[in-house]
């Protein structure tokens, strides 16, 4: 498809957070025409990292990039879905490591490159395998639980160091008519990630807890008989309303705007970062501090990386000796002092550098979060091998701690056996659906569009292509990942699926006026520079000039003008439950099979 290469040197690092996808050939096949241009996803992430890829037009202006862009349903599950079918970009970029074995096979070991001497061994520690290391952390975020800094300073409150403490200043704060904490539900990995990030107060990150965990996941540990005390410390946390959630389930932006800038709460239990480190109404600071544990003696952060990030051991090869020296280039900027300061300003304020001693400065957001990373206080997020059960473990916290269904702590530690046992048993199960073989971009296009197309009763479906335009605007209405030979479950399906979701519109117009929409593309951006169409007709006919047709469209996949244009009939509807039903119902799917009849 239209890959745009760019000398913007390197630009390696904006991959950094998604993974790859591709819009036209396989990633692989980039040096057939001997271009030493090194191929790299974007991820939806350009605009993050122009910091970066500024100082690498300074730094190393000769060094040429072919960009991929992926703005689907699910990043992490594309990423590791191109590393088992061998189709990666040169400079690859995920954001969890999810396969340690396929990593080894898949990727360059960069233990021997100088530029891994600026990271602690902690750190190398946790990605390494085997002894080698094959991706490494492009940067840090930092989580903890924030608080309203300028309110407790009014007050006179200090942030407590113990649980007691904790609990005496959470009367205080009621007694003011306060709110003592909001968590964040809306999301089921914040309710997930805060009984975890609770359990590691205590047991969880101890050599007990880390055997526990491995075993459990294996099928061969229950959390009966270990997560009772964990529950009942949580249970305390929920008594002195520090796990309030949110009549209307907000999502977390406007969780900590409304109760924490408006003062109607003074503290906020999510995962995630923000951009600010005031409030834009009241000017109050913003503070975060530790997950508090009972005595004291273990509060802690918690940590996860942007992105982890490795090289090809396709570069390895004869004749890519150009590339792999421009890829190895690309990293020692990346994991250099100014490399890492690309990627932190004002509004990354939960950012920090990877390399060891790179401090922040002390009226820094993340201050004291760094400093418990430095002293062994701060713990990765729990997630990589948890994810066929996370959000319906999180689902059951959520209504723990909203008082639905009679959900309580011991109920909890029950479903967390019963999700673990499903899952390791019906791991088949999950499977509703196989690919014979690899598709293009197109031929996956094709198939969204009879799923859309045959699902909604339309005559044709306008399907845009994602790819990567100049200046970084990229397409979340699109189909920008590819299908791979292999079993499909939801996970494989949300690959493959636009970033929109939730609607979808039907529009009358004759066979001409649907062809000349194809012909001209998506002009999303308004920038006169369109994203392609691909037009898929029912049985593959040849629409008639003449002949009113209904076509569909993905949600946000035409402009206001075309919708207005053509009167479009816009429906509630998941495509990815669409597709979903669709493949169920295929049982198997080929480029050139599955007809929309």
């Amino acid at each position: 498809m239209n890959r745009k290469s760019w000398r913007y040197l390197l630009v390696l690092f904006a991959v950094v957070v998604l993974l790859l996808s591709s819009c036209a050939a396989p990633a692989g096949n980039a040096v057939e025409d001997g271009s030493t241009a090194l191929t790299w996803n974007t991820w939806g992430r350009y605009g993050v990292y122009k910091g970066f890829l500024d100082l690498l037009e300074e730094t190393e202006p000769d060094i040429e990039l072919d960009f991929i862009s992926y703005m689907g349903g699910n990043s992490t599950g594309y990423s590791w879905a191109q590393m088992r079918a061998d189709d990666i970009s040169d400079v690859f970029i995920t954001s969890q490591i999810l396969d340690e074995d396929l990593a080894k096979e898949r990727l360059v070991d960069l233990s021997g490159y100088s530029f891994i001497n600026g990271f602690s061994t902690a750190i190398l520690d946790q990605v390494a395998i085997d002894g080698g290391v094959y991706l490494l952390p492009t940067n840090n975020s930092m989580y903890g639980i924030f608080y309203n800094k300028t309110l407790m300073e009014e007050k006179g409150w200090e942030v407590p160091s113990n649980f007691t403490e904790l609990e005496a200043l959470c009367k205080e704060i009621e007694a003011e008519g306060l709110i003592p904490g909001i968590i964040g539900t809306q999301l089921t990995g914040n309710t997930f990630s805060a009984v975890f990030n609770l359990a590691k107060t205590s047991w969880l990150t101890t050599p007990e807890g880390v055997a526990w965990e491995k075993e459990f996941l294996n099928g061969n540990a229950t959390a009966a008989g270990m997560w009772e005390g964990t529950m009942d410390y949580v249970q305390r946390y929920i008594d002195i309303g520090m796990f309030y959630t949110d009549p209307e389930d907000r999502g977390n932006p406007e969780l900590i705007l409304d109760y924490l800038g408006e003062r109607k709460a003074v503290f906020c239990t999510m995962t995630a970062t923000v951009n600010i480190t005031e409030f834009p109404d009241t000017g109050d600071k913003l503070g975060m501090m530790p997950y508090i544990g009972e005595d004291g003696s273990k509060n802690i952060y918690m940590y996860n990386p942007s992105s982890y990030i490795g090289i090809s051991k396709r570069l390895t090869e004869p004749g890519n000796e150009e590339k792999l020296e421009n890829a190895i280039k690309i990293l020692s900027l990346l994991y250099s002092p100014e490399g890492q300061a690309a990627f932190i300003s004002e509004e990354t304020p939960c950012m920090m550098s990877v390399l060891d001693g790179d401090a922040v400065s002390e009226d820094s957001l993340i201050y004291d979060a760094q400093q418990a990373l430095w002293e062994g206080r701060a713990f990765p997020m729990t997630y990589a091998h948890w994810e066929n059960v996370l959000s319906d473990m999180g689902q059951a916290y959520k209504e723990w701690f909203r008082g639905e269904n009679g959900m309580d702590g011991k109920q909890c530690i029950a479903r967390m056996d019963e999700l673990q046992k499903s899952s390791l048993d019906d791991s088949e199960a999950l499977y509703f659906c196989e690919s014979t073989e690899d598709f293009s971009l197109e031929e996956t296009a094709k198939l969204a569009g009879k799923a859309l197309g045959s699902t909604t009763g339309a005559d044709a479906v306008m399907v845009p292509l994602g790819e990567f335009h100049e200046g970084g605007v990229e397409l979340k209405a699109g189909i920008s990942g590819k299908l791979y030979a292999g079993k499909i479950n939801i996970e494989v399906s949300s690959t493959i699926t636009p970033a929109f979701d939730g609607e979808y519109a039907v529009m009358a117009m004759t066979g001409s006026q649907a062809k000349e929409l194809a012909e001209a593309g998506l002009d999303a951006a308004g920038d006169g520079n369109p994203f392609p169409y691909l037009l898929v007709t029912k049985e593959d006919r040849e629409l008639e000039d003449d002949t009113v047709y209904q076509v569909a469209f993905f949600m946000q996949g035409y402009t206001e003008e075309v919708a207005a244009a053509y009167s479009a009939q816009v429906y509630e509807g998941s495509f990815r439950s669409l597709l979903r039903t669709y493949l169920e119902e295929q049982k198997t799917v080929s480029p050139d099979g599955n007809p929309w009849k």
